[in-house]
């Protein structure tokens, strides 16, 4: 053989052998990796090959699965009440993918979750198909239906969530505008149109606004000031006035701020009729002396600047709320009604009532009970966690005796219930750099106990840009306030 034939013969054998090793390692070493890539659309006719298992509500399924013809997919997804519950399922399409509980317990619902091989074999053996198992939800049909149509009466974009406050529990999680996900279940151009619709959709239909949205707290953010003034000891008698003058001289500027309920009745009051009048004046001199870094470390024991759920809870991972760093005097002070740079989901706000409600503990929030097998059995169970303790009992009961007195005689008396125990805040916040055109957001949030011992905390969110209603009519207490107190009497039987 001449040279340049040898050096031929050698570069082939080179190239078979690095074909060689790229298969293996295609083969060996990313062949788990290629199997599952979202982009494989073997995964993807897998994942609608048979009949996907439920998620649950309440002890029904609101979810199913339909055959259908014409595609290498056998079978597409259903939704019950979809629009409802859309916040809480996401969707599961052919064409578009997956979300929220459909995308984090896919494995479960389809099928292929490793604990279910002995199963898979077995079935290969006796020829019965692949089946899924069952997501059950903590969520209250009555109550989720009740924050729904509050917000839907309304015609407003929103949100609302319910707590279990000694649990941790998730009995409602609602967000308005929202979409059916059925409508898009599939993967026709038809449907992937009606997808896109929603994506150009000015109301954000497809926007998770309880988990995934932050917006200023406004006077909700009030009750954990009164919380930290407690537990710093800026405050030790809540029904003794305090020094603070109204309209308030903000430090460092030229600026004063006054209250919805006039100079007269907010200077100088005490932190319980600040609560019950939503007077600015005590709340912004509260947080100025507690300062910047007792606000932050209080914040934040109630969850703020962390995490709501563990990386373990994936698509249901909500945005974390931002008590700022670095805060001048006039920003602290801001803060102190729930104003300036700060932000918060209203996951986060219902978090801060429930612990509240439960005597400062925060539990970790949690919106599914337990994972099924196709024959039923329990593959997982979830229980109540402490995620920490953000005050004392001391001071969560003083606090719940203003948010009660507020509801009683104060500017939360939409929400009270016969026969419950109620406690409240509401909100208005101010957004954008002038506050004189930007319509302000409505916030309400509650508490409401039985006599047994059963309780559930609320949080409503309105953002009235959409709607047919003037300026003055923009207030928590009048927008939210009814919403909290439907969805209360749901969650506790009323």
């Amino acid at each position: 053989m001449n040279r340049p034939l040898r050096h031929i013969a050698i570069f082939c054998g080179l190239l078979m052998l690095a074909l060689l090793i790229r298969a293996n390692w295609l083969q060996y070493a990313t062949s788990q990796e290629l199997a599952t890539h979202e982009h494989n659309r073997r995964v993807k006719i897998t994942q609608f090959a048979t009949p996907r298992g439920d998620i649950i509500v309440g002890g029904k399924a609101i979810t199913g699965s339909k055959e259908v013809e014409g595609t290498d997919f056998k079978y597409q997804r259903t939704f019950k009440q979809g629009a409802m519950y859309a916040p809480v399922t996401g969707y599961a399409s052919q064409a578009q993918g997956m979300s929220l509980l459909e995308n984090t317990y896919d494995t479960i619902l389809s099928g292929e979750d490793e604990r279910f091989a002995f199963r898979h074999a077995k079935d290969i053996l006796t020829g019965e198909p692949r089946r899924g198992g069952d997501v059950v939800t903590t969520i209250d049909p009555k109550a989720q239906e009740a924050a729904y149509k509050g917000l839907t009466d309304l015609d407003a974009r929103g949100a609302v969530v319910a707590l279990d406050p000694a649990t941790g529990k998730v009995l409602a999680l609602v967000s308005t505008p929202s979409y059916d996900p059925s409508v898009f279940a599939g993967n026709s151009f038809k449907e992937g149109d009606k997808f896109q619709a929603l994506v150009d959709d000015k109301g954000k239909p497809l926007a998770n606004r309880p988990l995934r949205e932050t917006f200023p707290p406004g006077s909700t953010f009030k009750i954990l000031t009164a919380a930290a003034a407690l537990e710093h000891g800026v405050v030790t008698d809540v029904n003794a006035p305090t020094d603070a003058v109204s309209p308030y001289p903000l430090p460092l500027s030229s600026s004063k701020i006054s209250s919805e309920a006039g100079d007269a009745t907010c200077n100088k009051a005490s932190m319980k009729t600040a609560m019950q009048y939503s007077c600015n004046n005590v709340f912004l001199d509260a947080a100025l002396k507690v300062g910047e870094e007792g606000m932050r470390e209080t914040a934040e024991k109630f969850g703020f600047n962390k995490d709501v759920y563990s990386e373990e809870f994936g698509d249901m991972l909500a945005t974390k709320s931002l008590y700022p760093s670095e805060l001048d005097k006039p920003g602290t002070a801001l803060t102190g009604m729930g104003q300036g740079s700060l932000t918060s989901t209203p996951m986060q706000m219902a978090m801060v009532t429930a612990a509240l409600a439960n005597n400062g503990k925060v539990m970790q929030p949690y919106i599914v009970e337990k994972l099924l097998g196709p024959d039923l059995s329990v593959l997982e169970e979830n229980s109540p966690q402490v995620k920490s303790e953000a005050v004392s009992e001391e001071t969560a009961k003083k606090v719940q005796e203003m948010m009660e007195f507020t509801a009683k005689e104060g500017s939360a008396q939409r929400a009270l219930i016969d026969g419950v125990t109620v406690g409240g805040k509401t909100g208005t916040a101010q957004r954008g750099d002038d506050v004189s055109k930007e319509v302000p957001y409505g916030w309400f949030v509650s508490y409401g106990k039985n006599p047994d011992g059963r309780a559930v905390a609320v949080a409503v969110f309105i953002d009235p840009t959409a709607m047919d209603i003037s300026r003055s009519d923009i207030s928590g207490g009048r927008l939210g306030a009814p919403i909290a107190r439907s969805v209360m009497k749901a969650a506790l039987g009323k």
